[in-house]
């Protein structure tokens, strides 16, 4: 039950941040969805910072690990939003822009992964 509450209050923090990020004033003339882009972009680095980090200190208490990957990073990050503006790209007849959103996102998150453990080892 612990390991509930913590996942949920670190999912509270992240939900929070990226609801105050998407406050952000950008532009209509953006090309994709900058926002969210970005967000599940800083997410995964920071997932992989958090990880590298936890299987390099095996003294790391592992509900502060829950906390931060799946709770924070969980809650922060949003795979949901970036399949709707996928789909509303798609819909509005901007097929190719939607391919370019989903592979970007895709490759550098995991970029943003591989980066983040090489800079922790």
């Amino acid at each position: 039950m612990l390991n509930c509450l913590v996942v949920g209050v670190g999912g509270f923090i992240g939900s929070v941040l990226r609801y105050l990020i998407g406050l952000i004033h950008i532009e209509e003339s953006c090309v994709f969805p900058v926002k969210t882009f970005a967000v599940n972009v800083i997410g995964a680095f920071a997932i992989g910072i958090i990880t590298a980090f936890a299987l390099k200190n095996v003294e790391l208490n592992p509900r502060l690990v829950l906390f931060l990957k799946v709770g924070v990073c969980g809650g922060f990050t949003t795979f949901s939003t970036f399949a709707l503006e996928s789909a509303k790209l798609f819909q509005d007849g901007r097929g190719v822009i939607a391919v370019l959103y989903i592979f970007f996102s895709t490759v550098l998150s995991i970029l943003a992964v591989l980066a983040a453990e090489a800079l922790v080892k």
